[in-house]
């Protein structure tokens, strides 16, 4: 069970009005995306000090750097990753399990990727065993329950490791965000035996992971 909040006094109605605002006019048109979204209590998956704000169109500061999705980017990525009731789902960048848990009610298993060790404690405590939690670097992934029949990466990357996409078995679909020049932008793609590519599908905020950097040339 997820952690209670229910002393967070209005957080049932502003996940509502998240539910009727922010995602149902912008895109997250699938009805089982939006009926997770629903009901995952987001402010169980956050800092007390953010948790006033969990349902905010904004990403939320966890420390150590690392920023929350907008529940807006996280609910369009899970609606373009198509997730059916038989998949194995891998969540890249749990950060405090909020993807996970939303994902968790959409898949039939859940495997949740988090680099910092603070995050990992928490996404595992507030998961209660609705999803794996691995503690590893991002890039890494989780090879040892691969192949997945989904990716989804739950923040922005400048590039994704061949290595993570190898985790997908051919035919399976990857859902990220990018950063192209500074601007962040969702996209997607299905892996083929022949190779993988992505298609931008959206521009919007979305949380910059760490990990994911391309190498940078020298400059004179």
């Amino acid at each position: 069970m997820m952690t209670a909040t229910a002393d967070l006094p209005g957080s049932q109605a502003a996940r509502a009005a998240m539910v009727a605002s922010q995602l149902r006019t912008s895109g997250v048109n699938d009805a089982r995306v939006v009926a997770a979204m629903a009901q995952v209590e987001r402010e169980a998956f956050l800092p007390e000090s953010q948790r006033p704000f969990a349902y905010r169109d904004r990403g939320l500061p966890l420390g150590a750097g690392r920023v929350q999705n907008p529940p807006l980017a996280t609910g369009l990525l899970l609606t373009e990753a198509r997730i059916q009731p038989e998949d194995k789902v891998l969540i890249v960048g749990a950060a405090g399990g909020y993807a996970a848990a939303v994902a968790a009610k959409l898949a039939a298993q859940v495997v949740a990727v988090e680099s910092d060790s603070d995050l990992a404690a928490a996404a595992r405590s507030a998961l209660a065993g609705a999803a794996e939690l691995v503690e590893a670097p991002l890039e890494q992934g989780a090879a040892a329950t691969a192949p997945y029949d989904v990716l989804v990466i739950d923040g922005a990357f400048e590039q994704i490791p061949a290595a993570l996409v190898e985790q997908v078995r051919p035919g399976g679909r990857v859902v990220t965000g990018l950063v192209d020049r500074g601007v962040t932008r969702l996209a997607s793609g299905v892996r083929s035996e022949g190779g993988f590519g992505l298609t931008s599908f959206a521009d919007i905020e979305c949380a910059v992971l760490p990990g994911f950097e391309k190498p940078r040339g020298f400059t004179f």
